[in-house]
């Protein structure tokens, strides 16, 4: 089954642990990136410490509340990251069902919250659910009105699961035998996104007659629901991430410009832009925000 990844060792003093990294049992590693859970009960926090800052990302999500709610902060105008006089809207839908991401997201929580979003390869989601990541991209809809039934059986079941841990297993039992009927290859090692890029290009390339450029895009972005110079965009972006962390933890000073040639950007600029486009944030001030901010909890969580 899933296993809850040890939190890190480093976590900031003054903030509340993460929440949880759930990585999916092996027989799903091409299937689910992940499974974040987040639990605000029992702790006090300000308004500003209600904020959660998302990344853009290729993933598609599926998310449950089962005590509390979020609430979407729009931007005012292109390029801002909103804050708690922010436009809001509500969520649709008891479960969300998030397409990739090309723009990083906020929300806030009025009150306390437990909430749970399992994180899918969308080429994955495509072949368990027939539906197209590209139709999907930029968007965030009510779930009931796009799964399949047996996927909404599902989602009541998770909701009423006693505790983390069963509702993993939940929808492990779901999906397991649903991904091994339709995967179109061998169980795989789980991929960062560059290794997945990769990996989807070369079955764009085999999968089906015609290999121009231009055929090749079209499967993947109907796979994936972005094109492939973005999926490796992302991968660059991930690689910095990590590297990033690395020097952190060996509690070496982090070199922006190093960082950048070892991610394979052409420069430092090139890195921070990339990073303010997939974060809203240059990379000092998300490396900041990391270690000082609350609501960069998600990020906490992959370190």
């Amino acid at each position: 089954m899933a296993i809850q990844a040890p939190l890190s060792a480093r976590h900031p003093d003054g903030l509340i642990p993460s929440g949880q990294l759930w990585l999916p049992h092996a027989g799903l590693s091409a299937c689910v990136r992940g499974t974040i859970v987040r639990s605000t009960l029992g702790h006090a926090l300000s308004d500003e410490e209600r904020i959660n800052r998302f990344p853009a990302t290729p993933l598609c999500s599926l998310s449950w509340w089962f005590t509390g709610r979020s609430e979407c902060l729009i931007p005012e105008r292109p390029g801002c990251m909103p804050g708690l006089d922010s436009p809001r809207e509500p969520f649709a839908g008891r479960w969300v069902l998030a397409g990739p991401q090309t723009r990083p997201s906020t929300s806030w929580c009025a009150e306390p919250t437990h909430a749970m979003m399992v994180m899918f390869m969308p080429d994955a989601l495509h072949l368990l659910t027939g539906l197209a990541p590209e139709h999907l991209t930029d968007r965030t809809v009510d779930a009931a009105k796009l799964l399949p039934r047996d996927w909404l059986a599902m989602c009541e079941a998770v909701q009423h699961q006693p505790d983390d841990a069963a509702r993993m297993e939940c929808l492990e039992q779901f999906l397991l035998p649903r991904w091994q009927a339709c995967r179109p290859g061998p169980a795989t090692a789980t991929q960062r996104y560059g290794d997945w890029a990769t990996h989807l290009a070369q079955r764009a390339a085999h999968s089906a007659p015609g290999r121009s450029l231009r055929q090749l895009e079209r499967r993947i972005k109907r796979w994936a629901g972005l094109p492939l110079r973005e999926l490796r965009g992302f991968g660059k972006a991930e690689q910095a991430f990590f590297d990033t962390i690395a020097a952190d933890t060996a509690e070496s000073p982090v070199r922006w410009a190093e960082v950048a040639a070892g991610a394979g950007f052409s420069d430092q600029s090139h890195l921070c832009r990339v990073t303010r486009r997939i974060t809203g944030y240059a990379p000092q001030a998300l490396y900041d925000g990391i270690r000082r901010d609350e609501a960069f909890w998600v990020y906490r969580l992959w370190t």
